[in-house]
């Protein structure tokens, strides 16, 4: 399916902001401080739909495909959560918690897999930590800069109150012998006492951007730091989260980020101790260093984890359970432009797509958990647990999703000189609408002439032309990128005679 196809639902801005406006007024009512911004992102009105429990009334994504990492059978750990991939050296590595049956029991563990050159076929779990008897250890996800594989680990000691932890890694660079786990520090050379987000990604600048929920508790915290491995350096950028459990945990909780076509940072959140059921927002203009209040937007949550991000185009994605409740299908994902308007969305897996759950477990429950993404190759992987047993993912072509793509290459245009002026006339390029386009008369004395006009014109006339022999090019283009020149047109003469 592509960009263009005429299944995808497209809507007008205009009926976007009163669709978003009139669903944002019937919320639960925010603190004070959402009451006066408005949220930096919107769906547009009846791009989702709640009451179809299936698939929120998106098409299905065509060329989706879904791989299995692991599946426990009767003898293995059993309960296996918050799966997180990260290209590495030419092969993808998939990280996650597991443990026998119960959620963040004694007994839990970190593990990985590491699959083959396609992400098709995958090793058998191998273990990167051991059960704690002070606690258990769950996975933080990755961290890469091409040469050193960097694995996070979140410990939670027991004894510790209100609830919370600290952050270890593990590194390597062969994928197979990892150093011993050793805390990442602040900027002053302090461990960072908080637990980290499983959403570590790279701004444009570079920098590295992530969340932790820093204690007493679970107070979440943007944190970024410029150190390439994602080691040393970590700065907790200025953020008031909004309270919910007083030193216990804050409002905001695990949340992911993309960047808008503005430069802008948008890190979305989980609504923990609100009453909306819809992602809460806030924005950085200064690459994650100060970060405003959060608010309540008009995109369903699921009251869990998140994946947010942006594709090599630039387009922005939310990848989730967009329902409104807590339950956890089906799958989807919406696109944006622009990281403002949220106009296109496919549904990954639907409701009936999921597998039963197989075996009983604390906190076990149906659905496709904590979902993770990352862009590997030609498509956007997007990992999860389902029932929390099975570690999988879904990957889709990026061509199916990507909303900033150039438009394509014109067809060879024709053209015919005059006096001073030359004729051209062309045929629109299928696919991606174009915005424009640039017309380019070349003399063969390298002279040349050029006019842009708009998107519904298929023939321009240049005037003022220099006599001499030209060929003629025509490129379209749209808001975010040209496309190739076309051929160019058979040769013609600007005589520069009027009679």
């Amino acid at each position: 399916m592509s960009p263009t196809s005429t299944t995808r639902r497209r809507f007008s801005v205009g009926a976007a902001l009163l669709g978003a406006a009139a669903l944002t007024a019937v919320l639960a009512a925010p603190p004070a401080s959402a009451d006066t911004t408005a949220p930096p992102l919107q769906v547009v009105d009846g791009l989702i739909d709640t009451t179809d429990t299936n698939a929120l009334g998106l098409p299905q994504a065509e060329n989706a495909e879904t791989v299995t990492i692991f599946s426990p059978g009767d003898e293995d750990l059993k309960f296996n959560h918050g799966v997180v991939l990260m290209p590495f050296k030419g092969r993808l590595y998939a990280q996650w918690q597991s443990s026998a049956l119960d959620e963040d029991a004694a007994d839990t563990v970190v593990r990985y897999a590491v699959s083959d050159e396609s992400g098709e076929s995958w090793s058998e779990p191998i273990d990167l930590t051991a059960p704690r008897t002070d606690g258990y250890t769950s996975n933080g996800g990755w961290w890469t800069d091409g040469e050193t594989l960097v694995a996070y680990l979140n410990v939670w000691p027991s004894a510790l109150k209100p609830r919370g932890g600290y952050v270890l890694y593990r590194s390597t660079t062969d994928g197979v012998n990892w150093s011993d786990a050793q805390p990442i520090t602040d900027s002053n050379g302090e461990p960072v006492r908080g637990i980290i987000e499983q959403d570590t990604k790279a701004l444009p600048s570079g920098r590295i951007l992530t969340a932790v929920h820093v204690q007493p508790g679970l107070q979440v915290k943007p944190y970024y730091t410029d150190d390439p491995q994602g080691i040393t350096g970590w700065t907790q950028g200025e953020f008031d989260d909004q309270p919910y459990l007083p030193d216990e945990m804050s409002r905001e909780l695990e949340p992911s980020w993309y960047v808008q076509q503005n430069g802008d940072i948008v890190m979305t959140f989980r609504d923990q101790g609100g009453s909306s059921m819809h992602k809460l927002a806030s924005v950085s203009s200064d690459n994650g260093e100060t970060w405003s209040p959060s608010v309540v937007t008009n995109v369903p949550d699921s009251r869990t984890k998140q994946s947010a991000g942006n594709l090599p185009d630039g387009t922005a994605y939310l990848a989730g359970s967009l329902t409104g409740t807590k339950t956890r299908f089906p799958l989807v994902i919406v696109l944006s432009a622009d990281g403002e308007t949220f106009t296109d969305g496919f549904t990954l897996r639907d409701a009936a797509d999921l597998q039963p759950l197989r075996y009983a477990g604390k906190s076990k429950n149906l659905g496709y958990s904590y979902q993770k993404s990352i862009v590997w190759g030609d498509y956007l992987y997007v990992s999860y647990g389902t029932n929390k047993e099975d570690a999988q993912y879904t990957r889709v072509p990026l061509d199916d999703i990507s909303l900033r793509t150039a438009p394509g290459t014109t067809a060879q245009p024709s053209a015919d000189g005059a006096g001073r002026s030359l004729g051209v006339s062309w045929t629109a390029p299928e696919g991606v609408a174009p915005t424009g386009y640039v017309i380019t008369a070349t003399s063969k004395s390298g002279q040349s002439s050029t006019l842009e006009v708009g998107a519904d014109a298929t023939a321009a006339t240049l005037t003022g032309v220099a006599p001499g022999r030209y060929s003629v090019t025509v490129t379209a283009f749209n808001a975010f990128a040209a496309g190739e020149a076309s051929e160019p047109s058979p040769w013609t003469t600007v005589t520069g005679r009027t009679d």
